[in-house]
């Protein structure tokens, strides 16, 4: 007599247990297609738009890209303020951080406050979670800085130097903006 049979003595109305038969081999490609699926696309992103009228379709399509059209209409004063608290808090850190990530990728230090200020207003707008911290970091300024310094020295041709950064980050940009679109 096998676990799924079994019947626990200490429940004397308790019911037996029904085998769940083992489902029929799937052909090679099939199970293929259905791994695939499940690892690159685990829940399927489409699956509110499925019998809504245009108007819900839209209006969903765009809290999916612009998650503050979700939230706005709920956001109230105690979260106003804890946001100001949260922003104080987190600005006398990123804002010297800045300046430094941006002194290490040899950058002008105005481009590190930028990059203090711009990623979490954008991302306030467009990210789906409330608890992450967006901005620059040291791996990204030591990149840029190897990998541009490498083609030109910042001293000598800093205009040259500041149009590639830009380049580089605009190109990582876009890399990543896709990427969110597609998740």
């Amino acid at each position: 007599m096998g676990n799924a049979d079994y019947v626990y003595p200490s429940n004397e109305n308790a019911e037996r247990a029904h085998r769940v038969a083992v489902p029929p081999p799937q052909p090679f490609f099939k199970s293929f297609k259905c791994n695939l699926k499940e690892t690159f696309f685990p829940d399927d992103p489409l699956r509110q738009f499925k019998n809504q009228p245009t108007f819900k379709k839209f209006i969903l399509g765009l809290q999916y890209f612009l998650p503050i059209v979700e939230w706005a209409p709920r956001y109230n004063f105690q979260f106003l303020k804890a946001d100001v608290i949260a922003g104080i808090t987190i600005a006398s850190l990123a804002i010297p951080q800045g300046i430094s990530y941006a002194k290490l990728a040899n950058l002008p230090p105005i481009l590190g406050l930028y990059s203090s200020f711009v990623p979490p207003i954008v991302y306030a707008m467009m990210g789906s979670s409330k608890d992450l911290a967006v901005g620059t970091v040291a791996v990204a300024s030591l990149l840029i800085a190897s990998m541009l310094g490498k083609e030109v020295n910042a001293t000598e041709n800093p205009q040259l130097y500041l149009h590639l950064a830009f380049t580089a980050t605009f190109f990582a940009g876009v890399f990543q903006a896709s990427f969110g679109l597609l998740r």
